[in-house]
């Protein structure tokens, strides 16, 4: 009896789980396809009267006076700026991150990272701008590359460097005693039993860049490089606000994230499977 309310209990949580995440989700596609007058109908109707797709038509349209141009050109930044970011961090977290974890005496840089990374990041924008400034990178991708690379280095250390510290070190040792070399031994031996959580932490990392708003709204002033985020509220600014436009852009800035997420599906389980068998 105590098993069966167990698995009662367990499927409860986790339809109240799916229910939090896929009911916001569900209720923006229903103000996507709704007019205008069942979105300001009194009382709120749940289902719009005529279904209305004409507004994800006119987001993937390129035609002059739609908003396709803007938000095409936004979501090609976006996915630009956040790969970079992600492919580059990974590249220099792991290296440092098998530092961290195999020569000991180093967590204070490690530390040290992680408490300017906790920093509110206004207090980083005039170092930034002023820096970014002098480069010339203002507006630019490679300005909003090198930043983003700024907040998702020390997440990413900090995620592998824990892996690490999980993987066994015999065999590592066993291979040193065989002639290889330190690149050698991380990319032959450490990296393949590390897979599972390079796929979770590239994910994480590249969400972190994909939802990025304070520091792409300050560094960037035109469509030439402005990422979705901030054109998403460019759409809110005039005074006569579509609701709907506004939840259709939320539903197609939500697609990329999502087939990320399906293709990096066994390595995100695996990894947060891995990280949470630790010890």
């Amino acid at each position: 009896m105590k098993r069966k309310l167990r698995l009662v209990l367990r499927y409860l949580a986790a339809l109240l789980v799916a229910v939090s995440i896929l009911g916001p989700m569900l209720w923006l596609f229903l103000m996507s396809v709704s007019s205008n007058n069942d979105l300001a109908r009194i009382p709120l109707e749940w289902l719009p009267r005529k279904w209305d797709f004409s507004r994800y038509a006119a987001l993937v349209s390129l035609e002059p006076g739609q908003p396709g141009a803007l938000f095409l050109h936004a979501l090609g930044n976006s996915i630009l700026v956040a790969t970079s970011a992600t492919l580059i961090s990974l590249l220099l977290a792991i290296p440092a991150a098998f530092s961290f974890s195999r020569y000991p005496g180093r967590d204070g840089w490690l530390f040290g990272s992680l408490a300017i990374y906790m920093v509110p990041p206004v207090a980083f924008v005039l170092p930034l701008y002023f820096v970014l400034q002098q480069l010339n990178l203002l507006n630019t991708h490679l300005g909003l590359v090198l930043v983003y690379c700024s907040l998702i280095l020390p997440f990413l250390t900090w995620m592998l460097k824990n892996q690490f510290d999980a993987l066994p070190r015999d065999i590592e040792q066993a291979a040193r005693l065989d002639g290889l070399r330190f690149w050698q031994v991380l990319l032959r031996i450490t990296l393949p039993l590390a897979k599972p959580v390079l796929g979770a932490s590239a994910l994480f990392g590249w969400l972190l860049a994909w939802d990025e708003f304070f520091y792409a709204l300050l560094f960037t002033s035109n469509i030439s490089a402005q990422t979705l985020p901030v054109t998403i509220a460019g759409f809110t600014a005039g005074r006569a606000t579509d609701d709907g436009l506004i939840a259709a852009v939320g539903i197609l800035a939500s697609v990329p994230p999502l087939f990320i997420a399906i293709w990096l599906q066994k390595s995100l389980v695996n990894g947060l499977a891995s990280g949470g068998s630790k010890g």
